[in-house]
């Protein structure tokens, strides 16, 4: 607001106000206009809220090493009770969906998230399937993503994916918790420990960003696994799919939230990093 607008606001509330009073009324008046603008951007409706995909932090502030995480996942619930990420310090993998959220740290254990634990980069949503399909194997990563490709409304939009089911072999990985200085991800990863699991039952959770989300997320699919058992899980890199149930959930709705701690607003976060991506990544 600049300086007429002030005046303008101030003699709109009245000459019979002292001008502290005039001042408290006005940023009053500011707060309340802010919160509704709030109310609306997230309500359609006070009962129906805005279907979207909700992200803490960006995927270029992960590869630069931006690892103190700057909400709960207590927090995190209000906003989705599905997704993926990773947990303060780069301390594992996380997996969530029907309401509840899992750790697979660097030794392959599966530990429940308490809600004081803070994540510095997460996606979430309130999973609603658009779509649900049977699927019959044997089907590998690069066969599964194709059949995805297929199965979204539209490459230009954001999806959730659910694969409920049976597999002959996944391949997973986690990171092991970081101390500062922080270390890029690339590096990190370049010493990952991976897991071979066999004949497994379990769920792949995550999303399929478009081409031009590149640096807010990972462009194409970014699946998680976790075992029915809860005994092993991790970030995807390889599979072969026997029988599953796949359900989709699409929406043009995406609301970032961006840490305003001193190690992000000083990082240089532009730039085209796909190479580090893929190395990090894949």
């Amino acid at each position: 607001m600049h300086r007429g607008q002030i005046a303008g606001e101030i003699r709109r509330i009245g000459p019979e106000a002292g001008f502290a009073e005039r001042i408290i009324m006005l940023t009053e008046h500011r707060f309340i206009q802010a919160m509704h603008a709030l109310r609306h951007h997230r309500h359609r409706a006070p009962e129906t809220p805005i279907h979207e995909i909700y992200q803490s932090s960006t995927i270029n502030a992960v590869l630069e090493g931006i690892y103190d995480g700057a909400m709960t996942f207590g927090q995190l619930k209000r906003h989705g009770d599905f997704g993926i990420g990773t947990l303060n310090a780069l301390d594992g993998e996380m997996v969530g969906f029907d309401g509840r959220f899992w750790q697979i740290t660097s030794d392959g254990s599966v530990h429940a998230i308490p809600d004081d634990y803070r994540t510095p980069f997460a996606t979430v949503l309130f999973f609603k399937a658009t779509v649900g399909k049977t699927i019959q194997g044997p089907l590998d990563y690069d066969g599964l993503c194709t059949l995805l490709v297929n199965s979204v409304e539209s490459a230009n939009l954001f999806s959730a994916i659910r694969v409920d089911g049976t597999f002959r072999h996944v391949r997973t990985r986690s990171v092991p918790r970081q101390t500062k200085p922080y270390p890029p991800l690339v590096k990190i990863t370049e010493n990952q420990p991976e897991f071979d699991l066999y004949d497994v039952a379990g769920t792949l959770a995550g999303f399929r960003f478009p081409d031009f989300a590149e640096g807010m997320n990972v462009p194409g699919f970014h699946l998680h696994f976790l075992t029915n058992d809860l005994q092993a899980g991790g970030h995807v890199l390889a599979l072969e799919l026997d029988h599953a149930q796949l359900a989709v959930d699409d929406t043009s709705h995406f609301h970032v939230e961006l840490p305003t701690d001193e190690s992000f607003l000083a990082a240089r976060l532009g730039g085209d990093r796909r190479e580090e991506l893929n190395k990090a990544e894949k």
